[in-house]
């Protein structure tokens, strides 16, 4: 099968049927040993230093890789990705232009998703298999997140690792279900991990994946990824279609949307704070704003740039909110 390259979340399901194997390119980059050469790549060729770090790492990914094709998500991810995709376009990758609706409405979604179809010429028959074979590998990683919120028997990083992979099965769902299984088998024979503070992750995945250790030496364990949980689509079982099951899908669409889904996280996992982690020169970083003034628990934000690891500055600061929260659990 040849691969197309994802800069996020799609609807894999129509790419499968066309015959491509998605590959998320996120993943290559954050997770490359010399993951700052595909940024240098993208800083040679012209990019300014005032860009994300990680649309020059996507940028980068598909050049060192000869990625040959890939799916620009114009609407509902990053503002900078119309622009990625138009040079990139220059550069000779073919680039599938897609969009999720600002309306938020489930009939500009499906003419979305229908206008995608009809360009691959796929049908919806074949879709809806590949959403129903993969929607049982979905179920294995929601399995693994229960596993980490009430068993408390999975780690943070377990569970952005896997639900965050959960954007194209690392290139075969087969293969990727057996991994789950693996891991749910293991982590089921564990002792709990239980911690004092209850943490909730908010925001896109993060450059500093040492984020979940290092809370742990304070006593505290993040139980809640919002954006990699969206990854994995913890709705798909009530959706009847794939137009339903990526209207729910909250991260593209407006806060008040995301916010929802939060607040009964939060509720349901008993939540002491939140870390909303932000990436330099991202407009999502305007959300915290009104995520601050609408959720009603102490929240710490925090910025990554270039580094895959946390600095000295955001320890401290992670140190003193950790602290405080510590206090505020005593007091009760």
């Amino acid at each position: 099968m040849k691969k197309i390259g994802l800069t996020t979340t799609v609807p894999i399901e129509i790419f499968v049927a066309a015959g491509y194997t998605p590959v998320d390119l996120n993943n290559i980059f954050v997770t490359s040993k010399d993951y700052l050469k595909y940024i240098e790549l993208a800083e040679r060729d012209g990019f300014p230093k005032s860009i994300c770090a990680w649309i020059k790492g996507l940028y980068g990914v598909c050049i060192a890789n000869n990625i040959n094709e890939i799916v620009g998500v114009i609407g509902g991810d990053c503002s900078n990705t119309k622009a990625l995709a138009d040079l990139l376009t220059y550069k000779g990758i073919k680039v599938y232009d897609f969009s999720y609706p600002q309306s938020h409405t489930k009939e500009d979604l499906e003419i979305e998703l229908r206008k995608l179809m009809n360009l691959l010429n796929v049908d919806m028959v074949e879709v809806e298999k590949n959403r129903t074979e993969f929607n049982q590998v979905r179920a294995l990683a929601h399995e693994l997140d229960r596993l980490t919120y009430e068993e408390l028997k999975v780690s943070g990083f377990e569970n952005h690792l896997y639900l965050v992979n959960c954007s194209d099965f690392e290139g075969n769902a087969n293969e990727y279900a057996k991994g789950l299984n693996t891991a749910i088998a293991e982590a089921s024979l564990r002792k709990p991990m239980g911690k004092k503070l209850r943490l909730g992750y908010i925001g896109v995945p993060p450059m500093t994946a040492d984020l979940y250790s290092f809370v742990e030496q304070f006593d505290a364990s993040i139980l809640y990824n919002e954006v990699q949980r969206e990854f994995s689509f913890p709705r798909a079982a009530k959706a009847k279609d794939i137009f339903e099951q990526y209207h729910d899908y909250t991260y593209p669409y407006d806060s008040a949307f995301r916010i929802k889904e939060i607040k009964k996280q939060i509720k349901e996992r008993k939540l002491d704070g939140l870390i909303h982690y932000t990436q330099a020169f991202c407009h999502r970083a305007i959300d915290d704003i009104i995520i601050k003034a609408t959720i009603d628990l102490p929240i710490l934000n925090i910025e990554g740039d270039q580094q895959n690891t946390l600095d000295a500055r955001t320890k401290l600061r992670l140190e003193a909110y950790l602290d405080m929260l510590s206090d505020l659990k005593g007091a009760h």
